[in-house]
């Protein structure tokens, strides 16, 4: 196989045999120099229109296709990824901003999801069910769902758009991805590449990059039976009002302000520890990352100077340059945005221990201290690399300060303790929970997802694949014929 580069998708990210586009093009820049990373063609809503027609005929025959066969397609897709890896972290690093550490990790995770999905095939599709005629035999069976709208971020823009892809296809559906613009290569060029070299029928899977105009039109799409989302709450609530309007189902995952909770018996070196990783790993633009460190009073001082030394040795700059810890934000925009929640959170009477500037897309990593719960810092969701501490004096107190949000995705509790975290644990309002370690923790056969703000409560990974892209079909059948 050929190698596969950038330059091949340039403008021409395509998928059923046709080309996106019809809403012309679009220049990928890189926000780590700005340079041009390549030109998008932007799906508009014909390209939507023939796209779903398209895949709505192929999974028609795809979903007869043996469970052999579409396992086999993921794993060769997998393959395909693997051949090609260097490259791909390449671009998720001039496109999205990721340290090469990171980019390496996500191609991990997306081959991971493949490999994931090519085991739901063989798990159970249905149940046996009692019937009260004696001689018919009642089966509930797990039916495709049809075509899977897949609309994805640019955080993470491989992994999660794999983690709805691969399922949905390994479950016999046909999917229509949207990429982000901003990493419309790495979140959807490499996924047609891959597939087309597993041999996946074509026409089951299209890449259709845009924006919002391309997302609703996703969503609206009459060939569209599902969707899946994963980007900002607010985008989120957008999808799903037009969803349910349409009483199509809709899977959101959506953002978090995360709570990491330090009780007074928790070991400090371990805890500052992932309050680092939880609050800079990828300048902070992950929805499971740190938003909140609420720390016991009694350890908050020693954790803050442990916190601010920690962020001293962080070593900002382009993600290309050796010995980089901490690359740009997406966009100076974002930066400017996480600048202005900043400010309000020192107006409102937040100190800074460290921080608080930024050149361009480059923020420094920022501690702030004094973070009451009607600070801008603690209410909302920053998605930047900003550790606001709050103190507690209870351990009552706490667990209120950490469910004081609309969000419910993730939590991390540092205690000695064990039973005490699980107990404190299992009063927290978040999807997961981690004790003595990060609020970022994923895998690809866990249930990923929140509630309240953080989703609909929709769950991705493992055999929960199963509920967000199959549906229940009673069938019964007579066992003796007259």
């Amino acid at each position: 196989m050929a190698r596969w580069d950038i330059r091949e998708a340039d403008g021409q990210i395509y998928s059923g045999g046709w080309r996106s586009g019809g809403g012309g093009t679009q220049p990928v820049v890189s926000p780590g120099d700005g340079g041009k990373v390549g030109l998008a063609g932007i799906a508009d809503q014909h390209d939507v229109e023939r796209a779903g027609a398209r895949a709505a005929q192929a999974q028609a025959e795809w979903s007869r296709a043996s469970y052999r066969v579409r396992a086999d397609v993921l794993t060769r897709a997998a393959d395909a990824l693997r051949e090609i890896r260097a490259d791909v972290e390449d671009v998720l690093v001039r496109e999205s901003g990721s340290l090469p550490a990171k980019a390496k990790h996500e191609v991990d995770k997306a081959i991971d999801e493949l490999i994931a999905a090519a085991g739901l095939v063989t798990m159970s599709q249905g149940d046996l069910l009692p019937v009260e005629d004696p001689t018919t035999l009642g089966l509930a069976r797990r039916i495709p769902v049809g075509v899977v709208g897949v609309i994805a971020p640019w955080n993470a823009p491989l992994m999660l758009a794999m983690r709805s892809v691969a399922p949905a296809i390994a479950l016999g559906n046909a999917v229509l991805v949207k990429p982000d613009v901003k990493t419309a290569f790495s979140g959807g060029a490499v996924l047609a590449h891959i597939f087309e070299q597993a041999g996946l029928p074509d026409g089951v899977l299209h890449v259709l990059p845009g924006g919002a105009a391309t997302g609703e039109a996703v969503v609206r799409s009459p060939h569209t039976n599902a969707i899946s989302f994963t980007g900002s709450s607010a985008a989120g609530r957008r999808v799903g009002e037009i969803a349910g309007g349409l009483l199509k189902r809709v899977v959101l995952e959506l953002g978090g302000n995360n709570a990491f909770i330090v009780l007074a018996d928790a070991d400090l070196d371990r805890a500052v520890a992932g309050g680092v990783g939880g609050t800079f790993r990828h300048q902070g633009q992950i929805c499971m990352a740190t938003g909140r460190h609420l720390v016991h009073e009694s350890i908050a001082d020693e954790y803050v100077e442990r916190l601010k030394a920690a962020a001293e040795k962080l070593r900002l700059g382009d993600p290309k340059a050796p010995g980089t810890t901490l690359g740009p934000l997406i966009t100076t925009a974002q930066a400017e945005r996480v600048h202005g929640i900043v400010e309000a959170a020192v107006a409102g009477g937040a100190r800074v221990v460290h921080g608080a500037t930024h050149d361009g897309a480059y923020y420094q990593p920022t501690i702030l201290d004094g973070v009451t719960a009607d600070n801008a810092a603690f209410r909302s969701e920053i998605f930047g690399p900003v550790a606001p501490v709050t103190r507690f004096s209870t351990e009552e107190e706490a667990l209120e300060l950490a469910n004081a949000t609309e969000y419910g995705l993730s939590a991390a509790i540092h205690s000695r303790d064990v039973a005490r975290a699980l107990g404190f644990a299992s009063r927290l309002r978040a999807g997961m929970v981690a004790l003595n370690g990060q609020t970022i923790y994923d895998a690809a056969h866990i249930p990923m997802g929140g509630l309240g703000a953080s989703g609909n409560g929709g769950r991705h990974g493992g055999h929960w694949n199963l509920d967000e892209f199959t549906y229940w079909q009673w069938v019964t059948v007579p066992t003796i014929q007259h």
